[in-house]
């Protein structure tokens, strides 16, 4: 089976945005390349811009006071979204190292600029009404709004915007705090609507604006009379300016968010036809399938659905054979989400890539695929799976330009250079066991590296086993994992799976103890300074994103090439280069991503006719239908 790629929507002038990168970017190149021209003949000219918004390719979508095309203005509020979470959880703190925050605990929490779901690049004022800038992006003025106020009803103000900057920067977790106390060099509160941000040469220019506005905004009055803390557990949402506030907790079980009726930003143009729950509830379960049957019961009614086994075997039941209950696959426009298992590289085992590789070849993907998920899923090629940001093939030009220097001076692989973009290796999907040759390559990897084959069949090396130790919390996983340590017999690798509770989970990747264990990759459209978390050597050993512990000076300085880049096609360039540069490390063994969105729900919730590329909205600017909510009470269907 070839590897799976998803669908690649070309953009129209007259389309309102992209299903898929590839598509953002292969806007002609040519034509956000003349519009940055234009901005930057502007900016040569010493113009201060002062705008609604800020974007580094192109012309905002919207201009000031337009309404969202993707929502409905007059959507009618009122009733429930409910849902549902597995595991547990502790606090309503995500920030914090310690705890386990509850889901949506930031569901109040609102940020000078606010982006949209069909405009990638563009970051528009919300909490503000207008920022001002210099053409060299030395510094950003923000002019607040004076009509906002927080969840207890006291103003913000912008003394409020630079305490919560100090918070980051004194509190925040330290992968953040190590890069963010180097960001500004002032943050001036000029008076009570007006803040100020002096940039440091640390940043690039090209994120400076939109890293100023992207900070939450925190209650300074509320933070110093409960002396909550950004670095521990809290029991509360931190004071912020959002639609929702916390109503109910029962702590394991449930948590309930209710719309504030004063809510300042009700009438704002950017949240017409948004925030129509009066309440918000989140349902937790022990385990997926204890959560399936209690949407069947109707104990919640809106679900995100990611195992193809259920999507095609679970739904068979008389609520949705009766039409009661509704499923959709809407087609996903974000960057696809990287579902890879990670080798914690800090144990010197799987320092040698020979062994990370023999490991990795093990994993059956097409017969997983076929035969428990449907054939449902992708296997992600890339960290930007299906983009132009993808490496494909042999380098280009303008990979060859920054990646030969590194291997000059020894930070990469000379390899690199002449080998296509590594894929992962393909497997029949009539078996889950690999085929001979593979299982011959695998063997001859460990040998090279030195791992010699025992007679009780697991491989040794100084009198060390090979052993692997793969953490897990969600036994959904079980099915797919333990083919796989089945396979790594084969190769004389003593695999086991180890379940544990959540907080268990929490801990053990925090404190870096395992061998495999999964992670999210999720990368973003304009890749900038933030890949530094999820890859950089700065603070890698304390990142809940570097999960891998990676340490790699080529890559440290193919992510200041793309954090220093201005233009779109050297942007390109360089994100292909790292994107190639990872796949290479081989630290991890990509697992899967849905092509598309799954939603099922109780045929309660109506959304626009035309979704929006970058999102379903459904937590958002979805809204309740109450006559046929009470029809289906009315019937016994719920």
């Amino acid at each position: 089976m070839a590897h799976r790629q998803p669908r690649a929507i070309a953009l129209t002038p007259d389309e309102t945005g992209p299903r898929k990168l590839s598509a953002l970017l292969s806007l002609s190149v040519a034509v956000l390349a003349l519009a940055l021209t234009a901005t930057l003949a502007k900016a040569q000219e010493g113009e201060v811009i002062t705008s609604h918004g800020y974007t580094n390719f192109g012309e905002l979508k919207y201009q000031p006071g337009d309404t969202l095309d993707y929502v409905n203005p007059d959507a009618p509020g009122g009733g429930e979204y409910s849902t549902w979470s597995i595991g547990n959880f502790d606090s309503f703190n995500q920030y914090a190292i310690a705890g386990v925050a509850a889901a949506l605990n930031t569901i109040g929490t609102e940020r000078l600029m606010t982006s949209t779901l069909d405009d990638p690049y563009g970051a528009y004022c919300f909490l503000c009404e207008t920022v001002e800038y210099d053409e060299a992006r030395t510094y950003a003025e923000f002019t607040l709004r004076d009509d906002v106020t927080f969840a207890d009803g006291t103003p913000m103000t912008a003394h409020d915007v630079a305490f919560t900057n100090q918070l980051f920067t004194e509190q925040g977790i330290p992968e953040y705090r190590q890069a963010a106390v180097q960001f500004y060099d002032s943050v001036e509160v000029i008076d009570d609507h007006t803040i100020r941000f002096e940039f440091s040469d640390y940043m690039p220019a090209k994120v400076r604006v939109q890293q100023a506005g992207s900070t939450p905004v925190f209650s300074k009055a509320w933070f110093e009379e409960t002396g909550a803390r950004l670095d521990k557990p809290s029991e509360t949402p931190f004071m912020s300016t959002g639609a929702y506030v916390l109503d109910e907790v029962d702590y394991n079980r449930r948590v309930v968010y209710r719309k504030n009726p004063d809510y300042w930003g009700a009438e704002h143009p950017l949240s017409q036809g948004s925030n129509n729950y009066e309440t918000i509830r989140v349902e937790y379960f022990g385990d997926t399938s204890a959560a399936l049957e209690a949407f069947k019961a109707g104990e919640y009614l809106i679900r995100n659905e990611s195992d193809p086994a259920d999507w095609n075997t679970g739904y068979d039941f008389p609520a949705a054979q009766a039409g009661n209950v509704v499923r959709e696959e809407i087609p996903d426009g974000s960057v696809a989400q990287r579902f890879s298992w990670n080798f914690n590289l800090n144990r010197e085992k799987w320092q040698d890539i020979r062994v990370r590789r023999a490991v990795a070849m093990m994993f059956n993907f097409e017969w997983s695929n076929d035969t428990l998920y449907f054939g449902d899923y992708g296997q992600p090629i890339s960290f930007w799976t299906g983009t132009d940001l993808a490496a494909d093939g042999l380098p280009t030009e303008g990979e060859l330009a920054l990646l030969q220097p590194l291997v000059d001076e020894g930070l990469l692989d000379a390899a690199i250079l002449t080998e296509p973009a590594r894929v992962p290796v393909e497997h029949s999907a009539d078996s889950n066991q690999p085929a001979r040759s593979i299982i011959r390559e695998a063997n001859r990897l460990l040998d090279e590296a030195g791992w010699e084959l025992g007679e009780d069949g697991v491989r040794t090396k100084d009198g060390e086993r090979l052993t692997l130790n793969f953490i897990q919390f969600n036994a959904r996983y079980d099915r797919v994992i333990t083919p796989f340590l089945a396979n790594l017999a084969l190769i004389g690798v003593d695999g086991e799976l180890e379940r544990m509770d959540t907080a268990q989970y929490v801990e053990r990747r925090r404190g870096s103890d395992f061998d495999l264990t999964n992670q999210i990759f999720s990368m973003g459209f304009e890749p900038s300074t933030g890949l530094g978390q999820w890859f950089g050597s700065e603070g890698a050993d304390e990142s809940s994103r570097n999960i891998m512990r990676l340490k790699n000076e080529g890559v440290d300085r193919l992510l200041k090439e793309i954090e220093n880049t201005t233009e779109l096609q050297p942007l390109i360039d360089a994100t292909n280069a790292l994107d190639r540069t990872l796949r290479h490390l081989s630290f991890d063994i990509p697992y899967f991503y849905l092509p598309d969105t799954w939603v099922a729900y109780w045929d309660v919730y109506r959304h626009p006719d035309d979704l929006p590329p970058l999102g379903t909205g459904a937590l958002d600017f979805w809204w309740v239908d109450a006559e046929r909510l009470d029809a289906l009470r009315a019937s016994g269907a719920l």
